[in-house]
């Protein structure tokens, strides 16, 4: 009666486990929806909400830094490639934006690595990464 009664406790605790696991990969997609949809239409004020409090008290972005991504229009951004640890938080993803400048209509793509922690406590993913720099050049 007890091994029934251990290996019935045994269950419920691997099935909480999957549970959480499964609830912060499911907030990271939307994390990840979220950004990418804000990054295509170019809501970087929004996408900036997502990214991770401490990097924007360490790094505000002035007007006319956030006035410079009104000069662009992003026309793609896709997943080359990603990693998630969920037992330690972390999570990367890299892309490519294809960003074109509105004053010389000229088209370029960037490369950009997403980087993202999960919160425990907010319940939540942040990107640690900041916005992507789109005059970089890479």
């Amino acid at each position: 009666m007890r091994l029934l009664q251990f290996l019935l406790l045994a269950c419920v605790l691997a099935l909480g486990a999957c549970a959480s696991g499964s609830s912060a990969r499911d907030a990271l997609e939307r994390a990840q929806y979220a950004w990418s949809g804000a990054i295509r239409w170019g809501d970087f004020a929004g996408a900036r909400n997502l990214v991770d409090p401490e990097v924007r008290a360490a790094r505000p972005l002035s007007e006319m830094e956030m006035a410079r991504y009104e000069q662009v229009q992003v026309s793609s951004y896709r997943s080359t490639g990603a990693s998630t640890d969920l037992d330690a938080g972390l999570a990367a993803r890299e892309v490519r934006i294809g960003v074109i400048n509105r004053h010389t209509m000229a088209e370029r793509e960037v490369a950009y690595r997403e980087q993202w922690r999960w919160d425990e406590q907010a319940g939540t993913w942040w990107l640690t990464s900041d916005l992507p720099d789109l005059w970089s050049g890479r």
